[in-house]
């Protein structure tokens, strides 16, 4: 098969989307073996294919990045035209899987899509305006027109199928894998802390996780991008990093006295199943979105009590070596390697 994936959203700096379409590039290529040709492409800025490239380094895939301005109103644009199709800039293919930022028209070939969430639909206050817009539009679109619809978690699956009226068999689970980056194996920040990570943003939870850390009377350390809606990532005994690459990522999760993720929805969530394989005890709010990323390896809370966070934060540091067991146990299900079977077989059932 000739495969043409969206990786427009790679590029920005690479959050919780950008590692699975990243990590699933690399997955779709090592299942290939050679025996399937893969094409990334997206419209961008000169900044984002510099961005696109960095990312994809190392990965058995033909760039196709047209370096365009204002590329993000122009995707929009395009996908909104309907004209002209993909082939006119990849030439023929037998699948397109297009990712959040644009759905442009295509003549033949499977007509695919990736969904990591609904939260835009579920809890709009939760997320930009600009994503509101965009990925409404693009969801509607995919229900109507795509012949697989990849989601990362049967949670997902469950929801766009009831939320959308999508028919279950064109839905496909492909769980995420964790990165090679993330093992036991490495440096551990020092000291005593707590560590929670994501995007500054109300669905994350960041309060209640810097709340439930001074009733804990432990540092946290809060690693990820500034995002939008008034989080901020200070307090008494809250230092904020930033945006980490992996390397370092892994490395604060090693140190962790206990990682903390008391999000309120996720498509999976990937860094609970990223720290267990770094060796920390997680809690881990207990919406079911949840369920799968967690097992039966995490201590769950409810994500609206700081209290309750606080004593699950306890439970973790007490049974530290039977979590952390069972935790590196489950994270072992996760891999890119996995979930780029899972794309190439649900492409194949679409032919």
């Amino acid at each position: 098969m000739r495969i043409v994936v969206d990786v427009a959203p790679l590029s920005h700096v690479r959050t919780g989307v950008g590692n699975y379409i990243r990590g699933s590039l690399r997955g779709i290529a090592e299942a290939s073996a050679g025996a399937h040709e893969l094409v990334a492409f997206a419209p961008a800025s000169a900044r984002g294919r510099r961005e696109i490239e960095s990312s994809l380094a190392g990965i058995d895939v033909e760039l196709r990045l047209p370096v365009l301005p204002a590329a993000h109103a122009v995707r929009t644009l395009w996908s909104r035209a309907g004209a002209p199709p993909v082939e006119r800039f990849v030439g023929a293919f037998d699948v397109f899987h297009f990712s959040d930022w644009m759905y442009p028209p295509q003549r033949g070939g499977v007509r695919s899509t990736m969904i990591h969430d609904l939260v835009p639909i579920h809890f709009p206050a939760w997320v930009h305006g600009r994503t509101v817009r965009m990925h409404g539009a693009k969801y509607r679109h995919a229900a109507r027109t795509c012949d697989v619809v990849i989601v990362n978690s049967e949670f997902t699956a469950d929801d766009v199928a009831r939320t959308l009226g999508v028919d279950p068999d064109r839905i496909h689970v492909a769980y995420p894998g964790v990165g090679d980056a993330f093992t036991t194996e490495g440096p551990r920040a020092e000291g005593e802390y707590l560590l929670a990570v994501g995007t500054l943003e109300p669905r994350k939870n960041l309060d209640a996780a810097i709340a439930a850390a001074q009733l804990a009377g432990v540092e946290l350390r809060v690693a990820g991008t500034r995002g939008w809606g008034g989080v901020e990532a200070r307090g008494s005994g809250v230092s904020w990093v930033g945006f980490v690459a992996d390397d370092e990522l892994a490395r604060l999760y090693r140190g962790a006295a206990a990682f903390v993720y008391p999000s309120r929805f996720e498509g999976f969530g990937i860094p609970v199943v990223e720290a267990m394989a770094c060796g920390a005890p997680c809690v881990v709010s207990s919406h079911p979105s949840l369920d799968e990323a967690c097992g039966d390896a995490a201590v769950r809370v409810d994500p609206d009590d700081p209290e309750a966070i606080a004593v699950g934060i306890e439970r973790a540091r007490a049974e530290r070596d039977e979590l952390v067991r069972r935790g590196l146990e489950h994270a072992r299900r996760f891999t890119w390697l996995a979930n780029g079977r899972a794309h190439l077989a649900a492409w194949e059932s679409a032919r």
